[in-house]
């Protein structure tokens, strides 16, 4: 597991975005410098928001029961990574350990993270990912803004201006 060209984030928060009302995980740094926001589904944010809240379930929800296979396997999930953006989607990588035997798992970030959080693992992102999706074209002045350190204020304001497509997550 290499993760020496990628950064420690946590999940800032979730958050709907105002023209589609689509969900949105924002992961930040721990200095908060860097912020990373990810379209997702609904099921995922609900996945995501019961762990973040400690909401228990009657019934194990897809995340606990994989989490639960994980460690009844003797293995472990050592970390997630969002690993690449590449038109528009993100892609991301679950880092599984069993025995002295490393392996790594395909997975949509919304996935990962909602594991990483139940596995209180960290999650780290690329920095190829940041550098791709801090750039976005604006249509102000034909200039380029630089989203990776906006003080969460200005979020409202900068969601409003953009569209799904701008960050559009596939399922």
């Amino acid at each position: 597991m290499d993760l020496a060209h990628a950064i420690q984030m946590n999940v800032e928060g979730l958050t709907l975005d105002p023209a589609t009302k689509t969900p949105i995980v924002v992961l930040r740094d721990a200095e908060n410098k860097l912020n990373l926001p990810i379209w997702i589904g609904l099921l995922e944010a609900t996945a995501i928001a019961t762990e973040l809240e400690k909401i228990q379930m009657a019934r194990p929800m897809t995340h606990d029961l994989l989490r639960s296979v994980i460690d009844q396997l003797g293995a472990s999930v050592e970390a997630v990574e969002v690993s690449d953006l590449r038109e528009n989607t993100f892609f991301a990588v679950i880092h599984v350990r069993s025995g002295d035997r490393a392996i790594e798992i395909d997975s949509r970030p919304s996935d990962a993270i909602a594991l990483a959080l139940r596995m209180q693992c960290p999650i780290f992102v690329a920095k190829k990912v940041l550098e791709q999706s801090s750039i976005l074209q604006q249509e102000e002045e034909g200039q380029e803004q630089n989203l990776s350190n906006v003080s969460p204020d200005k979020w409202a304001e900068i969601l409003d201006r953009m569209t799904p497509d701008d960050f559009k997550y596939k399922m």
